[in-house]
C-alpha cells in the first residue's frame, strides 16, 4: 500500500463573505477538506485603509492537503488565480506532523499527481505563526504590545478554556478564566522571538490577562487579492 504523502495544514484569512467561495476555489485544485470559522481583524480603521483590506470582520479557512497540492496552490494564489480569489487575505501553510490514517488516505487517494511546485517564492519558510491565548476583554492590550515589538496586526477567535482546572493551581495562577480569545499573529521569524518575550513578560500566565504564547513554522505564505 502506498505511503501518504506528507500533509499540511493552509490557513486562509479573507474578508467576511468570502470565505465559501475561497472553499469552491480550493477545491477546483485538489484541497478538498476545511473547516470555516468566523474571526476579527485587529488593525486599525486606518491600516485598512492604507492596505485596502476593507472590513476587519474575517473568514478563516482551516484546510487539510498534500504538500505538493498545496505549494502548487500558493503558488497558483500567488499568479494566475490571484484573479479569482474573492476579497483579499493571506493564506500559509504549516507543516503537520501526523493526521488520522483515514483522512491522510482519502485526501491522498482524491488527489492526483501533477508537477511539483517550484519552492522558489521568496517567503518560503521566513515567517512565522504566533498564537496567543487571553483571558476576554485583554487583546487590544495584548496587541499594543505586540506593535511596540514590530507586529502590524493579526486575527480573533473567541474560545473557552476547556482545560484541567489543576494546572492553573499547579502553575500558581490565582484565576482561570473561562471566555478566552485566541489571536493569531504571522511575523518574519527574525521578530519572532522578540514579540513571543514581550507578550509573555508584560501578559503572562500570571497576569490578569493570563496569555498562554506558542508559535507555529509557516512553510510558504501569500497575499491574496
Amino acid at each position: 500500500m502506498k505511503k501518504p504523502e506528507q500533509m499540511v495544514l493552509i490557513m486562509s484569512i479573507v474578508e467576511r463573505g468570502c470565505g465559501s467561495k475561497l472553499v469552491k476555489l480550493y477545491q477546483k485544485n485538489q484541497i478538498f477538506t476545511h473547516i470555516r470559522c468566523e474571526g476579527q481583524g485587529t488593525a486599525t480603521s486606518e491600516i485598512l485603509d492604507i492596505l485596502g483590506l476593507g472590513g476587519s470582520e474575517k473568514d478563516i479557512i482551516l484546510s487539510t492537503g498534500t504538500r505538493t497540492a498545496a505549494r502548487l496552490l500558493l503558488e497558483k494564489l500567488d499568479d494566475e488565480l490571484r484573479r479569482e480569489v474573492p476579497g483579499r487575505g493571506i493564506a500559509f501553510t504549516a507543516p503537520l506532523s501526523a493526521l488520522s490514517n483515514l483522512m491522510a488516505a482519502y485526501i491522498d487517494l482524491k488527489t492526483k499527481p501533477e508537477r511539483e511546485g517550484t519552492g522558489s517564492m521568496d517567503n518560503q519558510q521566513k515567517n512565522s505563526m504566533i498564537l496567543v491565548t487571553v483571558n476576554q476583554g485583554f487583546t487590544d492590550t495584548v496587541m499594543e504590545t505586540a506593535r511596540k515589538a514590530g507586529v502590524r496586526g493579526g486575527t480573533i477567535i473567541r474560545g473557552r478554556w476547556a482545560g484541567d482546572e489543576s494546572f492553573a493551581q499547579s502553575s500558581g495562577i490565582t484565576t482561570l478564566q473561562a471566555e478566552k480569545e485566541l489571536i493569531f499573529i504571522v511575523v518574519p521569524t527574525e521578530i519572532r522571538n522578540r514579540v513571543m518575550d514581550s507578550i509573555s513578560k508584560t501578559h503572562g500566565l500570571r497576569t490578569e490577562a493570563g496569555a498562554m504564547v506558542t508559535s507555529i513554522a509557516v512553510e510558504q505564505m501569500v497575499h491574496l487579492g
